[in-house]
């Protein structure tokens, strides 16, 4: 009988142990929200020289008590229209924006292996993109714009770059644009240059100063959005925009279909903030910071229903 209650009381003594050692453990999240929040943070992927919409911020000093990783960069090290629309995604889903700048290339895509959780970099919405990507509410509109150099006096109008060296960013919808492949939901695309002799580079800014290098020098002209074109032109680039855009783009966050963890809530969590931002006047007050006009009033009539991106 001693025997007996001995073996009993070490048993309760074990049990008592083993859920002592298990109370404190954090149950596994069950989708990409969850894990998110759980975390305290949003990895968000960007260009760090994409102005402006982003761009590092010279000598920022990291806060001492950030959650992001020594590899990512926090909130006050960039700037820029993108950087501040993800800070305040980040902040009403009530964690940390931390961000980590991967090229275009990997971005677009997907199986992001889980390194971030999202990309808020001036994406447009296309069929191609959509095959790995799912898009959230479009947060703003650019026009498209071709630019040439300002000494240029043989260019009027876009249909005089046919067949002409155009600059653009590899990937972007600018290279398909001149590509005569672009597709953008809810838009009929004109495509006015024929034959162009297309440069890629891994961002607009670098195609816009080898156009500053002179008037064909290395390029005739460079496609990108509108307010980057004049962006570099205030900065004091010899550029000038020719002729009226040639397309408009809706841009959204994306988030990889190839997450480990259901994205899916994500997603839709983050397409009611941004739709929310629209209708508070948030996205507006950020497209006047950084542009000097509204570029989102549009973007907040997007039927994302229309995609039919879930099941």
């Amino acid at each position: 009988m001693k025997k007996l209650t001995l073996a009993l009381t070490t048993l309760v003594i074990i049990s008592l142990l083993l859920s002592a050692c298990g109370g404190g453990a954090t149950p596994e999240a069950k989708d990409k929200l969850a894990e998110i929040k759980a975390r305290g943070t949003l990895v968000i992927s960007t260009d760090p020289a994409y102005p402006p919409q982003s761009q590092l911020v010279e000598g920022a000093t990291r806060p001492a008590d950030t959650k992001c990783t020594s590899d990512q960069r926090t909130a006050n090290e960039l700037t820029g229209f993108d950087i501040d629309t993800a800070v305040e995604i980040a902040k009403r889903l009530g964690v940390e924006a931390c961000f980590t700048t991967p090229s275009w290339d990997l971005i677009i895509a997907g199986k992001w292996a889980d390194r971030w959780d999202i990309s808020v970099g001036s994406m447009t919405i296309t069929p191609e993109r959509m095959q790995v990507l799912y898009f959230t509410q479009p947060y703003y509109t650019t026009p498209a714009a071709f630019f040439v150099h300002a000494s240029n006096t043989t260019f009027t109008k876009p249909e005089d770059l046919s067949g002409k060296r155009i600059g653009g960013c590899t990937g972007c919808t600018y290279d398909y644009y001149l590509a005569g492949t672009l597709q953008i939901p809810g838009e009929t695309l004109e495509y006015v240059v024929k034959n162009p002799q297309f440069t890629g580079y891994e961002t607009d800014l670098n195609a816009l100063q080898d156009l500053a290098l002179g008037d064909g020098v290395r390029l005739d002209a460079v496609l990108t959005a509108q307010p980057t074109g004049q962006g570099a032109i205030a900065d004091g680039l010899p550029l000038k925009q020719l002729g009226d855009p040639v397309y408009f783009e809706y841009l959204a966050a994306a988030v990889d279909k190839a997450a480990s963890k259901d994205p899916i809530p994500f997603v839709k969590e983050v397409s009611r903030i941004i739709q929310e931002m629209h209708a508070d006047g948030t996205l507006l007050k950020l497209s006047q910071k950084y542009y000097g006009l509204d570029l989102t009033t549009a973007a907040a009539q997007f039927d994302l229903d229309a995609l039919k991106q879930f099941p």
